[in-house]
C-alpha cells in the first residue's frame, strides 16, 4: 500500500501540445507517452478541440471540475460527459473531437496499451465504510471529492485528489469517509 499525494504528480505537455496533463501514475516507472502499459493522469482542458491519438490504446474519461464536455468519438453517436456521468470507456486510437459545454474542466484520463493490460474505472460516492478486496494486479484508489481514512493507516488518509496505490489480488482495505467522499476506483489488469 502506497499513498501518492497530489502535491508529488509530476506535470508534462499533451502530446498534441495543446495543454498540460498532470501524471498520476504510469507503468514502467519512468514511461514516456509511447512506452507506457498503463498511464493514470489528469488534464486541464481550456478549450475544445481534437484528442491526440494513441494507437493501439484503451482509454477511460471522468470529469473532475467543470460542466463537462460534448465528445465525438469516429464511429459512435456524440455523448456528454459531465460530473455525474458513468466514466467513458473508448479507444484513444479513434478519432475524437471535444467540445466544452460551459467553460474549462478537468478530466481524469485512464489509459492501458492493448496486449499488455486492460483497465476499469468506477466511481463511487460514499458517506459510510466500504471494505475493499481487490481483485486486479493494481488497483488505485483516487479521493476527488472529501477526505478518507484507512483502518490499516489511520493517519495516512486521502485529501482531494490524493491517491492509494494497492498491489496485487487480494489485497483488503477499509475505506472510511470523513464525513463524505467521491472516490474513483481504478482496476488494472496486466495481459
Amino acid at each position: 500500500m502506497r499513498i501518492l499525494r497530489a502535491s508529488d504528480y509530476r506535470s508534462m505537455p499533451w502530446k498534441n501540445g495543446g495543454g498540460v496533463t498532470t501524471e498520476i501514475a504510469v507503468s514502467p516507472h519512468g514511461a514516456g507517452l509511447d512506452g507506457f502499459d498503463w498511464r493514470v493522469s489528469m488534464a486541464r482542458v481550456e478549450t475544445g478541440g481534437p484528442f491526440s491519438v494513441f494507437t493501439g490504446i484503451d482509454r477511460t474519461l471522468s470529469i473532475l471540475d467543470g460542466e463537462g464536455m460534448r465528445l465525438a468519438i469516429a464511429g459512435r453517436e456524440p455523448v456528454e460527459l459531465t460530473r455525474s456521468s458513468e466514466p467513458l470507456f473508448f479507444p484513444a486510437d479513434a478519432a475524437t473531437e471535444a467540445l466544452l459545454l460551459a467553460g474549462p474542466i478537468t478530466d481524469l484520463n485512464v489509459m492501458t496499451r492493448r496486449g499488455r493490460a486492460r483497465h476499469t474505472v468506477r466511481r463511487i460516492s460514499l458517506s459510510t465504510s466500504l471494505d475493499l478486496v481487490t481483485d486486479a494486479d493494481t488497483t488505485l484508489i483516487l479521493c476527488d471529492e472529501g477526505c478518507v481514512s484507512s483502518d490499516e493507516s489511520p493517519s495516512a488518509g486521502l485529501g482531494a485528489r490524493d491517491t492509494l496505490w494497492l498491489d496485487g489480488v487480494g489485497q483488503a482495505v477499509r475505506l472510511q469517509p470523513q464525513p463524505h467522499a467521491v472516490l474513483f476506483l481504478i482496476a488494472i489488469q496486466n495481459d
